[in-house]
């Protein structure tokens, strides 16, 4: 009865005044690269300022955004340049992902996003929005505290507010990657401009030619995010504790692949070498931390065109969202009162581009130590996979064995010298037979070694 007097209550937009389109001059917390930012611009915004502690990052910052002012550290920051009417954050996740630490918006990263509202409050006469992006597991992360922690902060400054989870396949990229938006105004209806457009219809690549998969060669205890098609998600890290580049299997030739760090620029939006400057500062492995923790282009362009382009959302047959209820994928609300939303994550449909015809540049090939290292956690853990990739995977393993055999075969070698000439060296009699017996003992297992490596070498022309 509760729920059914809340639907029938007047709705909170009955206030909230349509955006009138105008370009926005944006200011940029924890900027990365640059990918709201760019997205924004090419929908006719600017910016004012872009903040960014990783010096890496900085480093691109500066060379793709030159002239906009650029600060270092969120908790120096003391004010917003004159004429800001957007702030936009992508606050960090590090804290909040489910391959991060999971210690919730409290944790000594994501806690750094009090340091947009403070900013917030300092600028309140002259923002009109805030926009946040973030994981979407905050919206379940400690029964869904990060996500009531904004939206309290929201609702307590009188805020309007909605949110929507985003998959970058929506904008025709071949990457599964789905981020939550956040967008809140004082006196704007965010909904009109989150909400209003929905495909509602979930982009494939899948097909009878469908041959290329991305996955995590770094993964394989619980899950290697078999992605037909497209890219798993480019994260920072990885089960390994190492910089994680998926790599892709080619069903029809076998061939494993690591994706080039060009194309994982491409994937998120970005021209190619978009990260290059940062090797100016930081080894050329940096870029892939840059590239994971970035926001896809296409989603700051899409939400910098709903903002110039905002449409009347139809909230006819939404429900009201109870306090206690879980955080749906979609929702919105203000001045008490919140919504559930059934928009998908999919805002528009353009054509997915299969993996197989996006990728432009060949990834180096996976190492047959690292095949090997994968299969066996597949193994040892619960990640089920195909046969023939398993085979592929299995011929790779017996590589590395055969590899492995023929480094440990060259040391008995060495060993066999070494020891024969330091018997026929021998000043005493007992110490020559000893040294010999033992250079008889490695040549028979030097022998053994032999005929299993050429057991393996023909098992892997078979």
């Amino acid at each position: 009865m509760q729920r059914l007097l809340s639907f029938l209550q007047p709705r909170m937009d009955l206030n909230a005044e349509p955006h009138d389109g105008t370009p926005l001059t944006v200011a940029g917390l924890f900027a990365g690269i640059g990918g709201i930012e760019s997205g924004l611009h090419s929908a006719g915004h600017s910016s004012s300022l872009l903040c960014e502690i990783e010096p890496a990052a900085r480093e691109v910052l500066k060379t793709r955004f030159p002239g906009v002012a650029l600060h270092d550290d969120v908790t120096t920051l003391r004010h917003l340049p004159a004429g800001t009417n957007l702030l936009a954050a992508g606050f960090p996740c590090q804290d909040l992902s489910i391959s991060g630490r999971r210690q919730g918006i409290t944790g000594s990263r994501s806690s750094l996003v009090s340091h947009v509202f403070r900013l917030l409050d300092e600028s309140r006469d002259q923002l009109r929005w805030l926009l946040l992006e973030n994981v979407p597991f905050m919206l379940k992360l400690d029964s869904g505290g990060g996500m009531r922690y904004l939206i309290d902060e929201l609702e307590s400054r009188g805020l309007y507010w909605a949110y929507r989870v985003v998959d970058t396949r929506s904008f025709g990229l071949p990457h599964r990657r789905h981020r939550v938006v956040v967008l809140a105004s004082s006196r704007h209806a965010p909904w009109d401009v989150l909400l209003s457009n929905d495909s509602g219809h979930e982009p494939s690549a899948d097909g009878p030619d469908a041959r290329l998969h991305g996955f995590y060669w770094t993964e394989g205890n619980r899950g290697i995010g078999w992605s037909v098609e497209t890219c798993p998600p480019l994260k920072v890290g990885s089960g390994l504790g190492i910089a994680s580049s998926p790599a892709t299997w080619d069903a029809e030739s076998g061939e494993i692949r690591k994706i080039d760090i060009r194309d994982a620029e491409r994937l998120q939006g970005f021209p190619v070498d978009w990260t290059k400057p940062a090797e100016c500062v930081e080894r050329p492995s940096a870029r892939w931390k840059l590239v994971g923790n970035a926001v896809s282009v296409p989603l700051g362009a899409w939400l910098g065109s709903q903002l110039r382009n905002p449409r009347r959302y139809d909230w006819s047959s939404d429900q009201a969202l109870e306090h206690e209820e879980p955080w749906p994928d979609a929702a919105y609300g203000g001045k008490g009162e919140a919504y559930r939303s059934s928009v998908s994550a999919w805002p528009v449909s353009q054509p997915l581009t299969p993996l197989r015809d996006f990728l432009q540049f060949p990834g180096d090939p996976l190492s047959t130590r690292a095949a090997a290292g994968l299969l066996y956690r597949i193994q040892k853990g619960t990640t089920n996979i195909s046969n023939e990739f398993e085979r592929d995977l299995q011929n790779m393993s017996q590589q590395e064995e055969l590899r492995l055999k023929k480094k440990a075969l060259e040391g008995l070698h060495v060993r066999i010298e070494s020891l024969t000439r330091m018997a026929r060296e021998a000043s005493q009699f007992a110490e020559q037979v000893r040294l010999n017996e033992e250079v008889q003992s490695l040549r028979f297992e030097a022998k053994s070694m032999q005929n299993e490596i050429e057991e393996l070498a023909h098992a892997d022309t078979v």
